[in-house]
Parts: C-alpha cells; structure tokens; sequence
C-alpha cells in the first residue's frame, strides 16, 4: 500500500467521522445558540431576588458537596473491595439512589425528615426541624448528588493496582497511612471528577429541592419562579449564572494546582 493512498484513506475515514458526529453535535449546539441569540443583550440585569438565589446554591451546594465527598469516600473504598451480599446489597441501595426520579426523591424525604415522619418527629423533639431552612436545603443536595459521586469514586479505587497497597502494608504501613498515602492519590483525579459530577448534579436540582425545600429558593427553583410570574426572558440571567457555575469546582481545582506549583 502506497503512502499516498494510505494518506487519502485516513482522510476520508476523518471526513466520514465528522460527518457521523455532525447531527449529534447540531443537536447538542443548537439551544445554546438558540440562547445566544434570544437574550437581551442590552436589557440583560438581574431580576428581584436572583443574586439572593445564587448565593443560596452556590454556598449551601459547597456545604453538601464537602459532605458528600467526606461520606461518599469511605462508602466507595468499601464498595471497590466489598464481597459477598453485603457488598451487593450496598451497591443496590446506591443505584436505586441514584435511579429515583428526582420528585420521588423529595417526597421520600418529605415522608422521612417531614414533620410528621419519623426522623422528623425526633429532631422536633430535640428542637430541631429539616423544613424550608437552610439544613434542609443541604440535605436536599447531599441526596441529590452522593450516589453520582460514590458510582465515579468507586470506579477510582477498583482500578488501583492491588500489589501497590500490598507493597505498602509489607512495608509496616498502617491501613490509615496506606490510605492516605497510596490510594488516595492515585485515585485523586478520579475523585475530583466524581466530586465534579455530584457539582453539576446538585446546582442545577430542582425537583428535590421543590419538593423537599422550597425555601431558600436556589437558582433551579428561582428560575421557576421567575418563569411562572414573569416570562421567557426573567430567566435567562439566571441560566447564564447555572451555566458559569457549573465548571467552577474545576476552575477552583486548576487555581489551586497553579499555586501549589508556583
């Protein structure tokens, strides 16, 4: 075979592959051009309450994804080297989590953390309460991103090489310092895509938080708001902001890198 027809043959291959690609990418373009076009350029200003709205979820949302990541960690090492029906069970419960209709979410935790269920009757008890404060707004996140975080995290640590560990433990490490030292930052990026997941997950949760927490509004349910009372074009400040927050665990990441490097 000649260089030349193999060159021409690679071409073509290039050409059939951005033609294959080209409706999926149409799709996938065309309303963010769409918003592109439709937003008010020049009246584009924040309605009443927005900037309210988006220190809720930016905020309360890094509140829930700290606890996501410190509770979903240990939960995904044990279920990268689970056996047996413990580890089938527990695996279940976090793809029936993370398969649960967002509204059906909510109303679950309505019926468990309401003020009538049962969790919620004991912390009235000790006079606390998980109804339309900020508590319940974190709680609302935790359950809407922690299964996304525990399915990417566990991935990371199943394709950590087990004689790594096993070197590390026949040098006198303890399991802590194996951990630590050894798995953990192996599996970091991983991690961080997973706790990058769960973020995008939970900024934009409406049907929880509608359900479950209604107040304080975060963006999803100020867009809502705003869409119902004012129209189309009350929102868009608000969807440009969703859009801007959503890769900013990842611009945060890469900031702090830089400076640990300089």
């Amino acid at each position: 075979m000649s260089p030349s027809f193999s060159a021409s043959s690679q071409n073509r291959q290039r050409l059939f592959g951005w033609a294959a690609s080209l409706p999926a990418l149409v799709i996938l373009v065309v309303p963010f051009l769409a918003l592109v076009g439709q937003t008010h350029w020049h009246q584009f200003k924040a309605a009443y309450g927005d900037w309210e709205a988006v220190r809720v979820s930016l905020v309360l949302s890094a509140c829930a994804l700290v606890v996501i990541v410190g509770v979903g960690t240990p939960l995904s090492v044990w279920l990268a080297r689970a056996r047996g029906w413990a580890g089938r069970m527990a695996e279940t419960l976090v793809l029936v989590s993370l398969l649960t209709p967002s509204l059906a979410t909510g109303i679950l935790l309505v019926c468990a953390y309401g003020p009538y269920g049962p969790v919620g009757e004991w912390l009235s008890g000790l006079g606390m309460s998980l109804n339309n404060n900020a508590a319940s707004f974190i709680v609302a996140q935790i359950y809407g991103g922690l299964a996304y975080f525990v399915v990417s995290a566990r991935t990371a640590f199943e394709n950590i090489p087990p004689t790594l560990e096993e070197a590390a433990q026949d040098l006198g490490c303890t399991p802590w310092r194996v951990f630590w030292c050894v798995s953990l930052p192996i599996a970091a990026r991983e991690i961080a895509t997973g706790a990058m997941i769960a973020w995008v997950r939970i900024i934009g949760e409406f049907g929880i938080a509608a359900v479950f927490s209604y107040f304080p509004q975060g963006i999803p349910v100020k867009l809502f708001v705003n869409l119902q009372n004012d129209g189309l074009q009350s929102v868009y400040v608000l969807v440009w902001i969703l859009l801007l927050s959503l890769p900013l665990p990842l611009i945060l990441l890469s900031l702090f890198k830089r400076v640990r490097k300089a």
